[in-house]
């Protein structure tokens, strides 16, 4: 019998309390909140595609941090959370390099016919969900521009 994505993070939980690792056992519990309030606004269990979501948001949200403390000099704070961040991410598929998405970009156009900025909505329809969960939105509509010629 597999494990719901919750019952997986607190069984981590325990073991990360058990070894007295202080900061893995902070982002799990951040990681387990996050989980039960999404289950809540759900209203039924989060399923693996949804845990992906939370996962995803939260990675999103340390890079976001990290962009902000390095801004603002603070490394101290920025590599806590490229440590959180990293743990975070092995929860997450592998993820798809840049070359392998241009080239599935590059294909799309090809096949299509799409040119200019008006090509993007359509590259980002088709090949977002090709990669959901293993590449990042904004780095594909990167790509779409580049290959569009936007």
């Amino acid at each position: 019998m597999s494990s719901s994505p919750q019952q997986r993070i607190q069984e981590e939980l325990q073991q990360s309390m058990k070894a007295r690792d202080a900061e893995r056992t902070s982002t799990l519990r951040m990681l387990l909140a996050e989980l039960k309030n999404e289950r809540i606004k759900l209203g039924h269990e989060v399923d693996e595609t949804e845990f992906l979501t939370v996962v995803q948001r939260a990675v999103k949200q340390r890079q976001d941090s990290i962009e902000q403390y390095r801004k603002g000099g603070r490394e101290d704070l920025a590599t806590k959370e490229e440590r959180e961040a990293a743990l975070l991410g092995g929860y997450l598929p592998a993820q798809v390099s840049p070359d392998e998405v241009r080239a599935a970009v590059e294909e799309l156009v090809r096949a299509e016919g799409l040119s200019g900025p008006s090509g993007i909505g359509k590259v980002m329809q088709t090949i977002l969900p090709r990669y959901k969960g293993r590449f990042d939105g904004k780095a594909l509509q990167q790509i779409a521009r580049d290959v569009l010629g936007d």
